[in-house]
């Protein structure tokens, strides 16, 4: 009679690169995993990633002492500067309307004088709240423009993690495509070896039905 086919053991399956095995599916002791095998370069670049990320989430709002210090000083050098245009126009303008009216009027102690320097005194006064204003906006810009550099690297690292694992899984599903085909191909050879024993075995019994027919005829 024909041999019983043994039923075939699980199919692993793997992808290698120069000889060297990236990717692997398999049956450990009846759980099914899967393996991805990164090089050192890899796993360095990966971990960088992956450590950067983190640190950037949990850090998106915190502003360190010396990044306020130095946008103070940057705050400092607009004020300075502001200072520096506002008087450059007002200061003459002061002193050109005191040399004015001087030689016209020998005194400084009149109305004419008066109602001038104070649309001067006003219009620097305007000027320095401006000033003031810029500064306040310029104060709020320094911070959204940080939070925003440190949004666009989160996004650039999330975009690398997101590149690295899609081709993780890339290589994970081929692996395990690897092995459903290597499955199905023993499955397919454990089907057609057991039509062939079960063929065999009636072949054998209708051969052995035959020759005893034979002796019983003689």
């Amino acid at each position: 009679m024909g041999k019983s086919t043994k039923y075939p053991a699980y199919s692993g399956g793997s992808i290698s690169i120069n000889g060297r095995e990236i990717a692997s599916h398999y049956n450990d002791g009846g759980n099914i995993k899967s393996s991805y095998n990164m090089s050192d370069t890899e796993r360095n670049i990966y971990d960088s990633v992956q450590n950067n990320l983190s640190d950037s989430l949990s850090n998106l709002f915190n502003i360190s002492d010396n990044q306020r210090i130095e946008w103070q000083n940057q705050l400092n050098a607009l004020k300075n500067q502001g200072m520096q245009n506002i008087n450059d126009i007002y200061t003459p303008m002061q002193n050109n309307l005191k040399n004015d009216i001087a030689s016209r009027f020998g005194s400084l102690d009149n109305s004419v004088f008066l109602d001038k320097l104070n649309t001067i005194v006003n219009n620097k006064a305007k000027a320095v709240a401006d000033l003031s204003n810029n500064l306040a906006l310029e104060q709020n810009n320094l911070y959204t423009q940080e939070i925003q550099n440190r949004i666009n690297l989160i996004n650039m690292l999330d975009s690398l993690n997101n590149s690295f694992n899609s081709r993780i899984m890339e290589y994970l599903n081929m692996a395990k495509g690897n092995s459903s085909a290597g499955n199905q191909y023993n499955q397919s050879t454990y089907k057609n070896n057991q039509s062939n024993s079960w063929l065999n075995t009636y072949s054998q019994l209708q051969n052995a039905g035959l020759a005893a027919a034979k002796i019983a005829l003689l």
